[in-house]
């Protein structure tokens, strides 16, 4: 998903330092690539976006959507150009979603931007950088499209194009009368697990229905008494566009973590909604809806990848794909004397020529050769013919490879004369195909269907949908559309229909500049002009002609077909675009143990980091790294390796020292082995694929130091080769002889184990089908066949359980603390409260006035149950365990809350409050506060996010619970301090003061002694006996709140931070003050640019700004870094005070550039000091090596390591060490303070192993099985900010 992090084009270097690990490579702004052969247009990630790709791609492919929006003219929605000016009501998003549509729709770029969409949004960079669910953002971005359009033409465009209603029905088989409850949706919610199809949930839904009876019986309120009903639900009324979200997340409330659903799950192409309607008198037509887009997710619950599949409704794009009937009678199966095998041309071809579309990934094609004549590539034709991308280069004429060579498919027209017999042949074939595809892309029945993964986008066959029903790479979100609604004649194929005049104006100037662009980049001088041609001379030394035409799509086309031929030499010639990033492991640093090698002492400290042009060949990579490690003595050999969860494996030696690494196919990103090519540590290293090392969990029987053997299964991790055979787990485990067992998984989710005969013993593991993870059983000849059955863990009975256990904590006393109660997924919870209380011998009152709420792991007792729900509709698992509480469980109308005093929330502090769901925010803050005993109006609420942290304020007072979509068990935060105005932030101020400098400014505030506000210090105390060990020293004094603006600037914050009563300094002008953003309290990001507004820096509302003062004024360029250094003592192990250093980055970050600047100020040569950054989480200091990566022969300049890169990722701010080595010369940099450091480290990262350890024994689940604890990283909420138009 972070792939085009930083892929973005920058001016000037970036101030923001996000996503650690990147290397942020600056280049000169270049146009952007024309649309691929599909003539549709893809949308950039901005890091974690693809969600938003995904959902934007859908709207830009509902037509009667864009064009609704279309519809709205700038009369109704503002114009961009008065977005900044206070007083106009500009509705910003609805104009940026126009404009992306219409650059997707009419713009020649490959991947249109988002920022400005995301930037009206009110995102932050970093809300630009975290995955969010596709689900929540649909209903999100709907509810601000509504909010921004209200006063509209267009405010019903949601409500007309996706809203449907649902009725609710509650029918009494006494008197037969029907309670219903209407609720619309905007999206259909339908389960997953434990259903085969859509179809089959719906019918769940909204055609079976449940009956109340036996100990289940309905009250109704006509009788008045206990019946016999019977409950069902039907789709009322049905929205033009019909959205389905799948439950493809649950949370396992046993394991207690969250877990996705990769079963199968089927949907039609077409589906007819009428047994699921309340109203079925209607033509079949009224119910028939067609799918026309399937958003996928790929990976797991907690993180992964969008991508969407979109039906071509309008057939905008160039859909090439023919049917199977049109292949020529031509396969390989035709080919058969061995002079027709020995000739590779004939061969792939053939395999293209039975692909769709001709297009196959080079990887794949390497397999289906493999597949096809018995013999891989390497071994038949390498030796003759090279590798098979540089033979896919040299036939050009044939082949064309995608810009990124991931891809090959057959060239269509080709102009270069056959050969042989064969090759003529082919070119008719050729022939044949193109005009067979161009009459299928013509039919208007044929569907044209794309996968469009944000800036790429690929054809598809319909059939490819799928491959979609199941795995983890499988539908999240379907998209239906009624079959009834017809598309106008004049939209078939026009991307011009109804797009407004002043977006076609800009569209088109804007199409004119990038062909402008792109032929100047191309060496190509064009002179502007409206109605001429211009004929120039091409880069190739070629004159051309080119002339400007009202219609962009058709000079987009001409203007593809004329570069087509430059495009590939340009390519050729930008070394940027032929760079590698490869990882060097270097042999030494590794050791080889349990089957993989592992880093010696880190891994930072084992890998380096090298950029590298591919075009080189491998001679003068493995030159390059002899002249960086001066230490290596011996052969060096280099092998691409890779990372396996047992460690790094070595998979294959590189040979071949003149051919180069694209021919070699060395990838972006490869892992390097540098080695002597036999051993590491005295141990020879297997290598190649087939002796992979895989990592299972090998369970057996604990055996005492006698020897005996207890009846507990324990399980501890072992590494063995793939290619081994499995019964090499025995002597692995020093077990003469037994049954092995491998643990199978079926689709249901249930795990099986089966037993391996003695005659497979011999079989490999990858034979037998294990992976990395896989669990193997291994049961002695003397444990029996009771082993499995013992042990809860593995045991195939979690549905057999038929109870739950029930805590007595009404505050009566009982005999029993608690009960299990027989029930089913089907019990009322109501009959289990009366059981409970009936087999605990409580009070029969009880009955009236006590619910039952689930207790989790922690002992936390969750949301009460409703006493008419299932234990099936509440959720709950058999053998949970729920808690007898006093007090009535809330009403269908109601909401359960827990809230809490601050941010800070600690287990057991939560207070509780039921309230109604039209209860406004302003109300339920007024009872919180009545609960808590305060008073006041300046306080806010905020909704508490799962992982315990506060999330965005509830900002409309006057809104209700329920239209924020507060639901019961949600948590609130009482926070201090009253919301801003709209369009307003409240910024802390704090003032920083580094020690051991400016001491004027600390002499002064000793002698005022002014009193801090709220008595707010952050402060690092130093140690005694170390002089000025700055670098770790940071103090930070509380100002105030300030409440400015987002227009106003930096300049204007710092002169109303100067009038704060708590700032007793005497602060000449705000150009005496430097301003950084306070993270994890310490200075993080710089701020620079005194007349920059503040929304321009993406603050976020919860930033802190501390300001530093300063002996002169400061104006930093966007080139300069602010480093502090500091110069070490001789002899001791301390620094001097740190001294401010600007950095001038223009000619690079790198290592000599940084050395140079440092030894100009101390007055030393550069060659007679040495430099480290300080790390001071780790208290550790990294050198900064001097040494430079390689020389580009043909630019003649010098490519050096970036420090803004791994591993240093340099920043403002950071504390840079010096060493004098004419008075000193040892390696260390440390100091007594960074000892201790990290032996606190140690202690404190030992007792949190020792508390979790504790916690793991202590919590168990029904089976007294471990549960594992999963740290994942926080998630943050998701919102969008729109102003109101009310």
């Amino acid at each position: 998903m972070f792939g085009d992090l930083f892929e973005e084009d920058y001016s000037s270097v970036s101030n923001n330092h996000y996503g650690k690990g990147k290397k942020l490579k600056t280049k000169a702004l270049e146009p952007p690539a024309p649309r691929e052969f599909t003539n549709l247009s893809g949308i950039r990630n901005q890091g974690g976006t693809c969600y938003l790709n995904s959902l934007l791609q859908t709207l830009h492919f509902t037509p009667e959507f864009r064009e609704a929006l279309f519809s709205l003219g700038p009369e109704e929605l503002g114009s961009l150009d008065d977005k900044d000016k206070p007083d106009a009501k500009v509705r910003v998003i609805p104009l940026q979603l126009q404009r992306l549509f219409a650059q997707l729709l009419l713009l020649d770029q490959e991947a249109a931007s988002t920022v400005d969409l995301t930037d009206s949004f009110g995102w932050t960079s970093d809300e630009e950088m975290r995955q969010h669910d596709v689900q929540e953002l649909n209903r999100i971005l709907f509810s601000a499209l509504e909010t921004s359009l209200v006063g509209t033409s267009g405010h019903d465009l949601i409500n007309r194009l996706y809203h449907g209603t649902i009725v609710n029905q509650i029918v009494c088989k006494e008197c037969k009368n029907v309670s219903e409850k209407q609720e619309d949706f905007l999206d259909l919610t339908v389960a997953v697990k434990n259903v085969s199809g859509l179809e089959d949930a719906l019918w769940n839904m909204y055609v079976e229905e449940e009956l109340f009876d036996c100990d289940n019986l309905y009250h109704c309120g006509n009788c008045d008494r206990l019946v016999k009903a019977a409950k069902s639900a039907k789709l009322r009324k049905l929205p033009p566009f019909l959205t389905i979200s799948l439950l493809r997340f649950n949370f396992d409330f046993v394991k207690c973590e969250r877990y996705k659903e990769t079963s199968c799950y089927t949907f039609p192409l077409r589906i007819n909604l009428k047994p699921f309607c309340e109203q079925s008198e209607l033509d079949d037509l009224e119910y028939m809806y067609d799918l026309f887009s399937i958003i996928i997710h790929k990976g797991g619950c907690y993180g992964g990848h969008y991508h969407v599949y979109i039906k071509d409704v309008d057939h905008l794009g160039n859909w090439q794909f023919q049917e199977d009937k049109s292949k020529p009678d031509v396969n390989l199966e035709d080919i058969q004397n061995k002079e027709e095998i020995d000739d590779p041309l004939m061969i792939l071809k053939a395999i293209l020529l039975q692909e769709e579309s001709n297009l196959i990934p080079v990887d794949h094609l390497g397999q289906k050769l493999l597949k096809k004549i018995g013999i891989s590539w390497n071994k038949k034709y390498r030796k003759h013919y090279g590798p098979l991308r540089k033979f896919l280069q040299l036939h050009s004429q044939i082949f064309l490879l995608s810009s990124d060579e991931s891809t090959v498919r057959l060239l269509k027209d080709s102009s270069v004369k056959a050969e042989s017999d064969i090759q003529r042949n082919d070119q008719r074939l050729f022939k044949t195909l193109t005009s067979e595809s161009s009459r299928l892309n013509d039919r208007p029945s044929c569907p044209h269907w794309f996968d469009i993964n944000d800036s790429r986008v690929q054809p598809i066959k319909e059939k490819d949908i799928e491959q979609q029903f199941q795995g983890k790479e499988s539908a999240y979100m379907l998209f239906y559309r009624k079959s009834q609604l017809q598309r106008p004649p004049e939209a078939r194929a026009n991307p011009r229909y109804k797009v407004p005049y002043h977006l076609l104006s800009e569209m088109d100037a804007a199409n004119i500049e990038l062909q402008v662009k792109r032929a100047t980049q191309d060496g190509r001088v064009m002179v502007e002009s409206s109605d001429k041609t211009w004929s120039t001379g091409g880069g190739n030394g070629k004159p051309f002609q080119y002339s400007c035409h009202r219609n962009p799509m058709n000079s987009m086309k001409r203007q593809k077909d004329m570069t087509l031929q430059d495009a590939l030499p340009r390519a050729e010639c930008d070394s940027t675009n032929n760079n590698v990033e490869l990882h060097l492991h270097l042999g030494p640093h590794y050791h080889f143990f349990n089957g993989a090698l592992h880093p010696v002492v880190s891994q930072t400290e084992s890998m380096w980091d090298l950029t590298f042009d591919k075009r080189k060949t491998l001679r003068d990579l493995r030159q390059s790294i002899f002249q960086l490690l001066e230490f290596w003595e011996g052969d060096m050999v280099l092998s691409v390796a890779k990372f396996v969860p047992a460690g790094l494996h070595v998979c294959q030696t590189l040979n071949g020292d003149d051919l180069t690494l694209c021919e070699i196919e060395i990838a972006d990103g490869e892992d390097i082995f540098v080695w002597n090519g036999v051993e590491v540590g005295g141990i020879q290293i297997p290598t190649g694929s087939d002796c992979e090392p895989l990592l299972l969990n090998v369970l057996h029987v604990a055996t005492s130091s006698e020897g005996e053997e207890y009846q507990e299964l324990i399980e501890s991790p072992h590494v063995f080769p793939s290619n081994a055979e499995i019964g090499s787990v025995f002597t692995a485990l020093a077990i003469p002889e037994g049954v092995i067992l491998i643990n199978n998984t079926d689709s249901g989710g249930e795990e099986n184990w089966a037993a391996i005969p003695k005659e497979d013993s011999k079989k490999t593991f990858r034979e037998h089908g294990l992976r990395n993870g896989s669990s193997v059983l291994i049961q002695g000849s003397n444990d029996g066949n009771s082993l499995l059955t013992k042990q809860g863990k593995w045991i195939n009975t979690v549905n057999e359980i038929n109870w739950l256990q029930v805590k007595n904590l009404s505050q009566l006393e009982s005999e029993e603390e608690q009960v299990k109660i027989s029930a089913t997924l089907n019990t009322v919870v109501f009959d289990i409260r009366i059981k409970a209380i009936k087999e605990l011998k409580l009070l029969k009152e009880l009955a009236e006035d006590s619910c039952l709420r689930p207790i989790d792991r922690n002992g936390k007792l969750l949301c009460p149950v409703p006493d008419r729900y299932t234990l099936k509709e509440a959720g709950l698992k058999m053998g949970s365990s729920l808690g007898l509480c006093p007090g009535k469980a809330p009403t269908s109308s109601q909401l359960f809350l827990f809230f809490a005093l601050g941010s800070d929330v600690h287990p057991g502090t939560e207070m509780e409050i039921i309230v109604e769901e039209t209860v406004s925010v302003r109300d339920c803050l007024k009872i919180m506060l009545e609960k808590c005993g305060l008073t006041g109006d300046t306080w806010h609420l905020r909704k508490m996010d799962w992982c315990f942290e506060a999330g965005e304020p509830l900002c409309e007072e006057d809104a209700k619970l329920k239209e924020l979509m507060v639901c019961s068990g949600d948590t609130l935060l009482l926070i201090e301090g009253k919301l801003p105005p709209l369009g307003f932030l409240t910024v802390p101020i704090w003032w920083y003061q580094p020690w051991g400098r400016l001491h004027h400014w600390r002499d002064h505030q000793d002698q005022t002694d002014c009193p801090l506000s709220q008595g707010g210090v952050w402060k690092a105390s130093s140690t005694p006996g170390a002089p000025s060990d700055a670098h770790a020293d940071v103090s930070l004094w509380y100002l105030g709140d300030l409440e400015i603006s987002e227009d106003a600037t930096l300049g204007e914050l710092k002169s109303q931070a100067m009038t704060l009563p708590s700032l007793e300094f005497s602060i000449p002008s705000p150009a005496f003050l430097r301003a950084w953003t306070v993270e994890s309290k310490r200075p993080g990001r710089l701020l620079r640019g005194h007349q920059q507004q503040l929304k321009e820096y993406k603050l976020g509302k919860r930033t802190e700004i501390c300001l530093e003062p300063l002996q002169k004024e400061e104006n930093l360029g966007p080139w300069d870094v602010l480093l502090r250094t500091q110069m070490r003592l001789p002899g001791e192990r301390a620094y001097r005070p740190p001294v401010d250093v600007l950095w001038d980055t223009a000619r690079g970050w790198t290592s000599g550039s940084l050395r140079q600047c440092v030894a100009d100020v101390y007055s030393l040569p550069v060659e007679k000091i040495e430099i480290a950054k300080y790390f001071p989480e780790k208290f550790a200091w990294l050198p900064v090596s001097s040494w430079t990566q390689q020389t580009a022969k043909r630019k003649k300049k010098q490519q050096r390591d970036s420090l803004q890169g791994a591993p240093y990722h340099l920043r403002d701010g950071d504390t840079i060490g010096v060493k004098n080595l004419l008075v000193e010369d040892d390696d260390d940099f440390s100091t007594v303070r960074d000892d201790i450091g990290r032996e606190k480290q140690k202690e404190l990262a030992l007792g949190k192993r020792k508390s979790r350890e504790a916690l793991r024994s202590q919590s168990s689940d029904v089976f007294g099985a471990e549960t594992p604890a999963r740290a994942r990283g926080p998630e943050a909420s998701l919102s969008i900010h729109v102003r109101s138009f009310r």
